[in-house]
């Protein structure tokens, strides 16, 4: 039997043997990264939101009545060639007030009776996603404000900005809370396995005894950690799963229409795969950890 064999058969032995405490292991391990998870799962979700509210921003810039075609057309080439830039789109004066109709239809009266259309001409600058809440549209305001014919320049950046800031906060306390759990789940998978190595204390001396390798000793409880980490990290994902599918099925449309991108997503492969390796990786470590003992 080689090396890797008989890990695996040692370690599914003791877990069975584990019993109880292997199922309590497996809970802790499954409670921390399901938080992960959940973690990974907002994540997502919030990214597609934000970058939705990324593409739409807009900035808009308001001309006086008085611009000539020229100076227009000369102010709309001078958009399109900024790199921040992804369209721009003229709204005349009366395309300004039938927008104002169809959105205000109750306020028809009032449009009617003005006496002419106070509305401004503008363009409606469309940036790209990568630009927004960047520098490269700060320029790109400032340059306006100083440019013939126009009247004002609007760009709500400050709550783009705020929007990200609030987003990068809350993902690094996330990883924070997520690390913290999966330092303890490290520490139950330890204790699991140096109960593990306790109960075979004596099966351990003889091997040393007999001057059987390192391999052959330490392996199984490596394995024993790796077969945990692994096990819970699978759990969490599958309670993840099952929770999805219940939140979506009573909350989906209505978490979605608050989100504004669409239905929500659940966890990609990437994000899956990350799951698993991460408990294999912990409880690998934890298993190495705790087998050290094993001299």
């Amino acid at each position: 039997m080689t090396v890797i064999g008989y890990a695996f058969e040692e370690a599914f032995a003791s877990l069975r043997r584990a019993g109880r405490s292997a199922a309590i292991s497996i809970g802790t391990i499954a409670i921390a990264f399901a938080t992960l998870g959940g973690f990974l799962l907002a994540s997502v979700n919030v990214q597609r939101s934000l970058d939705r509210w990324l593409e739409s921003a807009e900035v808009s810039v308001y001309l006086y009545d008085d611009l000539s075609d020229e100076l227009r057309a000369r102010l709309e080439q001078y958009l399109r060639e900024q790199p921040a830039v992804a369209a721009v789109e003229y709204v005349s004066k009366a395309r300004a007030l039938e927008r104002f109709r169809a959105d205000f239809p109750e306020l028809l009266d009032v449009a009617s009776s003005l006496a002419e259309n106070p509305f401004p001409a503008a363009f409606e600058v469309r940036l790209r996603t990568e630009s927004a809440g960047g520098p490269a549209v700060d320029d790109l305001t400032t340059g306006l404000g100083g440019r013939d014919g126009v009247a004002d320049v609007r760009y709500d950046r400050r709550w783009l900005a705020r929007l990200v800031g609030i987003v990068t906060t809350a993902r690094i306390a996330g990883a924070v809370v997520a690390a913290v759990l999966m330092l303890g789940a490290a520490f139950t998978v330890a204790a699991v396995v140096r109960l593990s190595l306790h109960a075979r204390r004596d099966e351990v001396d003889i091997m040393q005894l007999v001057g059987a390798p390192f391999s052959y000793i330490r392996g199984p409880f490596i394995v024993e950690g790796l077969l945990l980490g692994g096990a819970g990290a699978a759990v969490a994902l599958a309670l993840i799963g099952l929770l999805y599918s219940a939140t979506t099925r009573w909350l989906g449309p209505d978490l979605a229409g608050l989100a504004g991108a669409g239905p929500l997503q659940f966890l990609g492969v990437r994000e899956s795969v990350v799951m698993i390796l991460g408990g294999l990786g912990v409880g690998a470590t934890a298993g190495t950890v705790a087998s050290r003992s094993a001299k």
